[in-house]
């Protein structure tokens, strides 16, 4: 215990958390700052303290997984949290992330999604039961961030302003052509067709996603304007009036951005519009944590904008519109928390208590990494012409404007 004892002492300087180890003798660190709730963490053996100092962040989920670490006070969420807070990357402690997760690997290697691997690793996370994903996310199964009006904005209202936001930057005219490209089951690509009347076509690599996407398109009546096919994005032929990704970019891989983004303009009209919407990193590359590569995203890679931009550039985009949300998606992750924590008993009953562990230190982990951490989501608008669009932001605000009053109207 007394590697993992020097590194608590080093990293937590905020809050109190309390260490118990497999001997019952207890560790207290921090400052006792009674406004801030106090942990208290459990090791059910002697080995695994010793694992935990030399790798934290692997170590302390894989641990919370097997029941190896046990939160007697609190839950996996404040202890994420009172760790994320004294390794805050705005404030002068970012060191203090090196203490947390102090291995790097080859993110090259870890990112390099090729077609058949790609399949492989969607099919880890996306093609888990459908069930599951209903019993945390929103009504219309929208996995990826919300757009918060407020911060205690409904989820479900948030998911929907999250559709108008990204339809009034797509600026749709009735009869077009529509590229949703990671098209989840099958939400917004049916929600683009209903509010303007446009054709679309969404592209999955997870089949339990394909199939729900179909259901849904064929009990709304619109398969014959909505398909949805089981496809890489570099096997998509033109052209497209519009092209919208959605928590997709994260799994291409610095590799591949030049790919990606060559072949959007080639999927695009001469005045066509792509609206790019990714998770990124304000504080610039890094590798993705290695937990979470092991047992969430294999694949997966978190990109910064300095390695976005290049890529774009040298697919010779305009970047017309940017937005930077910043918070909204730890309010998303922190309704996804608190629904799956309610649908314990459902999820259990699906997989078993160790999946359960391990889906709540995904959320929670998440939930502050976006809190304290590094982590954001863009919103990038592209153009192959610089005259494809108005030439001030106005008409996104009047058309999202618009969307969201007829949300409303529907909705009552």
């Amino acid at each position: 215990m007394w590697m993992l004892d020097a590194l608590l002492r080093r990293l937590i300087r905020k809050g109190s958390l309390t260490v118990i180890d497999a001997g019952g003798r207890r560790y207290v660190y921090g400052d006792q700052n009674r406004f801030q709730k106090a942990v208290t963490i459990r090791f059910t053996d002697r080995a695994t303290p010793y694992r935990a100092a030399l790798d934290p962040a692997l170590e302390m989920g894989e641990a919370y997984m097997d029941g190896r670490l046990v939160i007697d006070e609190g839950d996996i969420r404040l202890f994420l949290d009172l760790v994320g807070q004294n390794a805050r990357w705005d404030d002068d402690d970012a060191a203090a992330l090196r203490l947390w997760r102090p291995w790097r690997h080859n993110l090259w290697l870890a990112s390099w999604n090729w077609k058949r691997r790609s399949r492989r690793n969607v099919a880890h996370h996306y093609d888990l039961l459908h069930q599951l994903y209903t019993l945390f996310l929103d009504d219309d199964l929208q996995y990826s961030c919300g757009y918060f009006p407020q911060p205690r904005t409904d989820l479900n209202e948030a998911q929907a302003a999250k559709k108008a936001h990204i339809a009034a930057k797509l600026d749709l005219r009735p009869g077009q052509c529509v590229l949703d490209i990671g098209c989840g089951w099958g939400g917004l690509a049916i929600y683009l067709h209903q509010i303007a009347d446009v054709d679309v076509l969404g592209i999955t690599l997870s089949q339990e996603q394909l199939g729900v996407a179909r259901s849904r398109a064929a009990e709304a009546g619109v398969s014959d304007r909505v398909r949805f096919e089981l496809r890489d994005y570099r096997a998509v032929s033109g052209p497209f009036d519009r092209i919208v990704s959605v928590g997709m970019f994260e799994h291409v891989g610095p590799a591949h951005y030049r790919t990606f983004f060559k072949h959007c303009r080639s999927l695009l009209t001469p005045d066509g519009v792509l609206l790019l919407h990714t998770i990124a990193r304000a504080d610039g590359p890094a590798p993705t944590d290695r937990w979470l590569a092991r047992h969430i995203f294999p694949g997966g890679y978190v990109p910064a904008l300095s390695q976005i931009a290049p890529a774009v550039e040298h697919a010779r985009l305009w970047i017309t519109d940017m937005e930077v949300l910043r918070l909204h998606y730890a309010y998303t992750l922190s309704h996804w928390y608190d629904r799956a924590n309610r649908s314990r008993e459902e999820i259990v009953a699906l997989y078993d208590e160790r999946f359960f562990r391990m889906w709540q230190f995904y959320l929670a982990g998440a939930l502050v990494a976006f809190r304290h951490d590094g982590h954001l989501n863009l919103q990038i608008q592209l153009t192959r012409s610089r005259e494809a669009l108005p030439i001030t932001r106005d008409y996104m605000a009047r058309s999202e404007r618009a969307l969201r009053s007829a949300s409303r109207f529907q909705s009552d």
